[in-house]
């Protein structure tokens, strides 16, 4: 049976869980969705540092204040998941795929208190959304942000979430792997995902995943399974990814991406070559084709569909890119000019 990702946020009443195909033979790149078959204030609160740092009886306590329960209604239902509190203004932190289409949304913190919020923005490349609270409690308590960069495999981590509703639920395993691509409810690609084997279930959508220290370093987002619950393998999207994301969700309310129009795979003998090219996109006004294989972008060498998509994220819509690419036995420049990344 094949494993599925699955967005594992909690959907009671007429909602129905969505599933997610795995990736096929080519990976989506920076802007172009995988083939059918996936300024808010973020400094960090110096909380001071226990004796018991590192044990997570003291991790839970240091942090339970600052993770909440989300309950999103919708036409459909009412979906439940997970948050964690971003900063002391009241701003919250989810997926996108808990809130999507809500037209109310409450937090619940650990204490039991509910208090309504607002969506600020949300980003479904990233499946990212930012809320503010309708009021700020008075002893509201913001987790402290880490790096997912600075993670090794092998590192433990703790999640903390609301699986199946039951709110304040901790689990803890290690860091399995890092920089695995997900499917975006877009269907683009979220890279430097977090793999980790603390058991997630459908709830934990939304909750941070937490290093040794209790900073956050990522949001759990996806699992993957066979049954639809816990297999071992779970997956978070990076700090760094959320704290870009919500800067730009707070100033404008959206995510703008550049935008190349490929599909890409790895190239055999190197660099990353183009399956397909979307109509009407920069690359099929640059006179990209399918079968072209990029092996420099910007003066870089390439070496894969992965470095050309991070190649792409790097710059802003509007910005020229000069690519190098063989064609035919044949070497050639072209610059393309980048384009937005539509909403799907």
């Amino acid at each position: 049976m094949k494993k599925l990702l699955v967005p594992f946020v909690a959907l009671l009443a007429a909602a129905v869980l969505g599933g997610v195909s795995a990736v096929g033979v080519w990976s989506a790149v920076d802007d172009e969705p995988a083939p059918a078959a996936a300024p808010v204030t973020t400094t960090t609160v110096n909380r001071p540092v226990s004796s018991a740092a590192g044990s997570i009886a003291q991790i839970y306590k240091d942090t339970i204040t600052g993770v909440v329960t989300i309950t999103s209604q919708t036409s459909g239902g009412t979906a439940t998941g997970s948050g964690w509190v971003l900063d002391a203004d009241g701003h919250v932190v989810t997926n996108q795929h808990v809130v999507d289409g809500a037209d109310e949304v409450t937090v619940t913190f650990h204490d039991g208190s509910d208090i309504q919020a607002r969506v600020v923005g949300t980003d479904a490349s990233t499946d990212v959304a930012l809320l503010e609270l309708s009021r700020v409690p008075k002893d509201i308590q913001p987790l402290d942000l880490g790096s997912a960069d600075a993670l090794e495999i092998g590192d433990p981590v703790i999640a903390i979430g609301s699986p199946f509703g039951l709110e304040g639920t901790v689990t803890s395993g290690i860091v399995s792997a890092k920089n695995r691509q997900l499917q975006a409810p877009n269907n683009y690609t979220i890279d430097g995902a977090i793999q980790t084997d603390a058991a997630l279930n459908h709830g934990n959508s939304g909750g941070p995943l937490l290093d040794a220290e209790g900073h956050v370093v990522g949001m759990n987002s996806q699992i993957a399974s066979e049954s639809g619950g816990n297999d071992g393998v779970g997956y978070a999207i990076p700090i760094e990814t959320i704290t870009k994301v919500v800067d730009q969700l707070e100033q404008g309310g959206s995510v703008q991406y550049a935008y190349l129009g490929v599909q890409l795979g790895d190239a055999e003998d190197g660099g990353a070559q183009i399956g397909s090219v979307r109509g009407g996109s920069p690359a099929a006004d640059a006179g990209l084709q399918a079968g072209d294989v990029v092996v420099s972008a910007g003066g870089k060498s390439i070496d894969g569909g992965d470095a050309l998509r991070n190649a792409v994220a790097d710059r802003k819509p509007g910005e020229k890119l000069e690519l190098e690419v063989k064609r035919n036995g044949s070497t050639k420049t072209v610059t393309v000019t980048l384009g937005t990344r539509p909403t799907s």
